[in-house]
C-alpha cells in the first residue's frame, strides 16, 4: 500500500470501491515511471512515463481520447483517431518540453526495440509549470525521458509534487500527480479502471471535496485570484484513463469522456484558458494489432453493461485529482513563487470533525 497520505487517510468519502493499490497501476500491465528534477530556485519539473502493457510488451492497445478544452497539447492523437490503437508509452510532461520528450520516446523504442512498426507517433501530453518552472530554461533531456521510461513499474506509485507534476498547481493550491481506481463487482464484470492525472488547473473558490464546497473558506495564500471569484482560470488537466475491460476505440472515446463529469465533481469549470485533454485506452483484446490474419480476434462489451465503466471513470478521476492535492508539499521555486499545500487539518475537520 501506498505510504504518503491520501485523500480517504483524511476522511474523504468517496463512493466506490478501489482496487488493491488505488491507482492506475491497478489495471493489471501498467508500469508507471517518473523523472523528478528539483534544482536551485529554477527547476520545479519533471517526466511522467505510462507503459500500458509494461516496458517489454510492444503490443498496441484500443484507445481513445476527448478534448473538453483544447489550450494545449497531445501529440499522436490523429493517428488514434484514424487507427484507434495506442502504439507505445504515453508520457507527460510541462509545455516547452513536449517536442524533447516526444523525440525521446522514439530513441527509446528503437534503441530498446520497442517499436509496433518501423515509425512512431509518440503521445506526449503537458500542461504549464511556469509559476514554479522556468519553462524556458529546456531543463528536460532525452536522458530524463529515459529515466522515466526504464524505472517504471507496477505497485504503489508517488503522487504529489514527481514527474510530469513536480511543478503543477491546483485550485492555486500545490497540485501536481495523482491516481486512483476502481474495481467492479464479479457480477458486473470484475473489471478494473484506472486513473492518472496530471492536475494544474482550477481557481480556490471552485474547488469541492465530495460536494462539499471546501474552497470559497480557503482562501489565504490564492496567489491568482485572491480567493475571489473572476472567471478566469488558465490551468490544464492531462487524466489518463486505463481498463482491462474489452472495449472497442469509439467505446473508449465515450470512456475519455466521462472523466470531465469526475473533473466536475472536483469544481472545475474548463475555462477559455484551460487544456483539458484525456486519453482512455484498454489492455484486453492484446492481439488486435496482428498482422499475421487477415481478421483479428476482438471482443466487445456489450452495451447495456458499459455504465459502471463510465460511473467508475468518473469516480476514480475525482478521487485522483483529490489525491494529487493531498500528496502535494509546498514547494517554493521560479522568481520565488510559493504554492501552498491543501491544509490536512482543514480537511479532516470538515470530514472527521477534528
Amino acid at each position: 500500500m501506498s505510504t504518503h497520505i491520501r485523500a480517504r487517510d483524511l476522511g474523504v468519502p468517496f463512493l466506490g470501491g478501489p482496487g488493491t493499490w488505488n491507482a492506475i497501476t491497478d489495471v493489471a500491465g501498467i508500469e508507471v515511471g517518473y523523472t523528478t528534477l528539483i534544482e536551485g530556485q529554477r527547476v520545479r519539473t519533471g517526466v511522467t512515463a505510462i507503459h500500458p502493457r509494461g516496458k517489454t510488451d510492444k503490443r498496441p492497445v484500443f484507445a481513445g481520447w476527448f478534448s473538453l478544452n483544447g489550450n494545449g497539447e497531445m501529440t499522436g492523437t490523429a493517428w488514434i483517431d484514424e487507427s484507434g490503437f495506442l502504439e507505445g508509452p504515453v508520457a507527460i510532461t510541462n509545455t516547452h518540453s513536449v517536442g524533447v520528450v516526444r523525440d525521446a520516446i522514439i530513441e527509446w523504442q528503437i534503441q530498446r526495440g520497442a517499436m509496433h512498426q518501423s515509425w512512431s507517433m509518440p503521445v506526449v501530453a503537458e500542461t504549464a509549470d511556469g509559476y514554479l518552472n522556468d519553462m524556458n530554461g529546456f531543463f528536460i533531456k532525452p536522458e530524463h525521458v529515459w529515466q522515466a521510461l526504464d524505472s517504471a513499474a507496477s505497485g504503489p506509485i508517488a503522487e504529489g509534487n514527481v514527474g510530469g507534476g513536480t511543478g503543477m498547481m491546483c485550485y492555486e493550491f500545490k497540485g501536481g500527480t495523482g491516481t486512483a481506481s476502481r474495481k467492479l463487482a464479479d457480477a458486473q464484470g470484475g473489471y478494473t479502471v484506472g486513473v492518472l492525472v496530471q492536475a494544474n488547473f482550477g481557481l480556490r473558490w471552485q474547488l469541492q471535496l465530495a460536494g462539499v464546497a471546501l474552497g470559497r473558506n480557503l482562501t489565504d495564500a490564492a496567489p491568482f485570484s485572491g480567493g475571489q471569484t473572476p472567471y478566469s482560470e488558465q490551468g490544464s488537466i492531462i487524466i489518463t484513463v486505463a481498463t482491462d475491460a474489452p472495449l472497442l476505440p469509439h467505446q473508449l472515446k465515450r470512456l475519455a469522456r466521462r472523466a470531465a463529469l469526475g473533473l466536475a465533481r472536483t469544481g472545475s469549470m474548463a475555462g477559455n484558458g484551460s487544456g483539458d485533454l484525456f486519453l482512455a485506452f484498454s489492455t484486453a483484446n492484446p492481439d488486435a494489432a496482428q498482422t499475421t490474419l487477415r481478421a483479428a480476434p476482438v471482443e466487445m462489451l456489450a452495451l447495456n453493461v458499459i455504465d459502471p465503466l463510465f460511473h467508475a471513470t468518473v469516480l476514480a478521476t475525482e478521487e485522483a485529482i483529490i489525491n494529487a492535492l493531498v500528496a502535494a508539499k509546498t514547494m517554493t521555486g521560479h522568481e520565488g513563487h510559493t504554492a501552498y499545500a491543501l491544509p490536512h487539518d482543514r480537511v479532516r475537520e470538515a470530514f472527521l470533525g477534528r
